[in-house]
Order: structure tokens, then sequence, then C-alpha cells
């Protein structure tokens, strides 16, 4: 199923064949600059999963992005239940990841942009939040642009202390 279309993309319901493309980008060493670890194969496979899951649990997830002219897998955007040791859990994050070919594009921004107008005539929420390591800069600068203000920092329960991805930003936006 098509849920969104923009000028440029499609965000779309995952297929099997994504699969491959999906654990190449996790698997990217740029990519995951920002997370612990770039993901095993079997990590891959068992977030591809659970990614597929939430749509069937919540009626909403992450979404494939595919590009429009060729129908290349580009990455995902889309939403997240999360739940962990923080004072603004339980919520729905908004979140995004692009294979590195398609940086620069503005293609997480049109995505995000695209899911959180979505989100607002579609889904039943009417908060979003995201967060990223402090260091991360280009997420911030999709956050700002796509209207989210900036929430507060914070550290990530799930990262080491003393870690360099510790500390966090956390941004959030109204629907």
């Amino acid at each position: 199923m098509v849920y969104i279309e923009t000028p440029r993309l499609i965000l779309r319901d995952w297929k099997e064949e994504d699969f491959v493309p999906f654990a190449e980008m996790n698997g990217n060493p740029s990519v995951m600059e920002f997370f612990l670890h770039p993901l095993s194969g079997e990590e891959s496979r068992n977030l591809f999963d659970t990614v597929r899951n939430e749509f069937l649990q919540y009626g909403y997830g992450g979404y494939a992005i595919e590009q429009k002219s060729d129908g290349a897998f580009v990455g995902f955007t889309g939403f997240h239940n999360f739940m962990f040791d923080v004072d603004f859990a339980p919520c729905i994050e908004i979140l995004w990841r692009l294979r590195q070919e398609y940086w620069g594009r503005g293609y997480a921004t049109e995505a995000a942009k695209s899911c959180l107008a979505y989100a607002k005539e579609n889904l039943p929420f009417s908060m979003v939040r995201a967060f990223t390591s402090l260091t991360n800069k280009r997420s911030q600068r999709v956050m700002q642009k796509i209207g989210m203000e900036f929430e507060k920092n914070f550290m990530h329960p799930a990262v080491p202390d003393g870690h360099l991805l510790k500390e966090h930003v956390l941004y959030k936006i109204q629907l």
C-alpha cells in the first residue's frame, strides 16, 4: 500500500526485496555513525521485522521510501512508539534513515514533512518527538526544517556512561 506521495518519493509498505538494501544501509558505518554500532545482518532482519510488525500492531510505523524516478529503495521514515527510561516516554517518535547515496538531496526533510502532514489528518496522536545524539547535526537540521522545536537535552539510558553519544537532544512538534 502507498501511504504518501511527494513530488519525488513514495512512502509505502515494505516489500521483502527491500531487505537487502535495508541491511546494507544499516551495516554502513557512515550511515550508522550516530548509533552505537552498525547492525549485523541478523540485527537488520530483527529491525526489519519489527518495523513491519508495528503496522499490524498500531496501524502506522516506519514507511519504506522509494524514489519515484526509478523505484529505488532510499531508506525509511515514519513513526515509532517507544518506551524507555526517560521522563518523556512513552511517546511517538518520528524517525528517518537514508542510504548514503541519497544524502544531501532533501529527501529526509521531504519524507518527514509529508509524514507529519499525513499523521495530522489520519493518525491517532497529536504530539510527535524526535531525538538524536548531540553530535548529529544533520538530523537536528532535519528536525528544525520540518518545524520541530527544541525541547531539551537528555542522557540516553541505553548509551553507556562516558560514551560520546550519551548526550541527546529532544525535539517536539504538536500536530
